[in-house]
């Protein structure tokens, strides 16, 4: 089965407008990334309570914690950052996600050892929490290519992978180059789709992510979390920061959302899905 989760602070930065587009969507998990502008990272544990119990009154779970972690320059000294890590482990346990998203650092590409070091530390945390980190590759971290991300498999026991197509893309990785070596250890994908060329933001189907080469392949049960970067949102300074680049316009970030979820839903039905309760079955 596929299940469907999102990026929901596209839709709106409010609370209440990111569960209106979940369920607008039929969609029953989101990856939190930040609420009413500020950045999952930043809530108190508190906070994470009041939304937790929100969320789980309209029927929404995580699927990860969508935070920031590792987006930060390596020279970073671990001991105090491993109390950010702690941190955003106490949150994944009140929202009832084992998962949160991270990164592996930025000017770090000749200091692969340290890497290594500061990720091992990391995975080490986390697994007293009974949560799974799981790295996002991303241009200008050291984690952004199929080769490194491969490395950081060989090097840091237990950490886990998501598959960005955009991101690959974006540094010049094509899915037809990486999907092999990478398909057996991605944990889950994010769904966000570019034009190689041009590097403008699409919805999935429309750019050269080729989304519908891995549905065709896919032989287990995963997520696909909608990451639709088709419209500026709220945070998203805070979030990368780099000019966006868009082939279509959107008016509102609902608009925006509902037309990524409306994308990847038609390329999975259009490779021999069907929609059930809670995802997609193979037929």
């Amino acid at each position: 089965m596929i299940r469907l989760s999102a990026f929901s602070d596209e839709a709106g930065s409010e609370l209440s407008c990111q569960i209106a587009a979940l369920k607008r969507n039929n969609i029953k998990l989101t990856e939190l990334r930040s609420v009413g502008g500020k950045n999952v990272k930043a809530l108190t544990l508190d906070e994470a309570r009041e939304i937790s119990r929100e969320l789980t009154a309209n029927g929404i779970g995580l699927s990860a914690l969508g935070s920031p972690m590792g987006k930060v320059d390596i020279d970073v000294e671990l001991d105090e950052y491993l109390k950010e890590v702690r941190h955003m482990c106490e949150l994944a346990v009140i929202f009832g996600t084992d998962r949160i998203r991270m990164f592996s650092f930025h000017k770090a590409y000749e200091q692969k050892e340290k890497v290594f070091e500061y990720l091992r530390a990391m995975v080490k945390v986390a697994k007293e929490y009974g949560v799974t980190l799981c790295h996002e590759n991303e241009k200008k971290i050291y984690g952004d290519t199929a080769e490194r991300v491969l490395e950081l498999r060989d090097n840091v026991e237990g950490l886990k992978f998501i598959y960005d197509f955009a991101n690959f893309l974006q540094v010049d990785d094509l899915p037809e180059n990486n999907m092999d070596a990478l398909y057996p250890i991605t944990e889950y994908f994010h769904i966000k789709d570019v034009v190689h060329e041009t590097g403008e933001l699409v919805p999935a189907g429309y750019g050269d992510g080729k989304i519908d080469m891995l549905i065709k392949r896919l032989d287990r049960d995963t997520i696909f979390t909608i990451e639709p970067h088709l419209k500026v949102f709220d945070g998203y300074g805070e979030i990368d920061g780099e000019t966006m680049k868009h082939r279509f316009h959107f008016t509102s970030g609902e608009e925006a959302f509902d037309a990524a979820v409306e994308a990847i839903k038609k390329l999975i039905l259009a490779n021999g899905y069907k929609e059930v309760e809670g995802g997609f079955e193979k037929i």
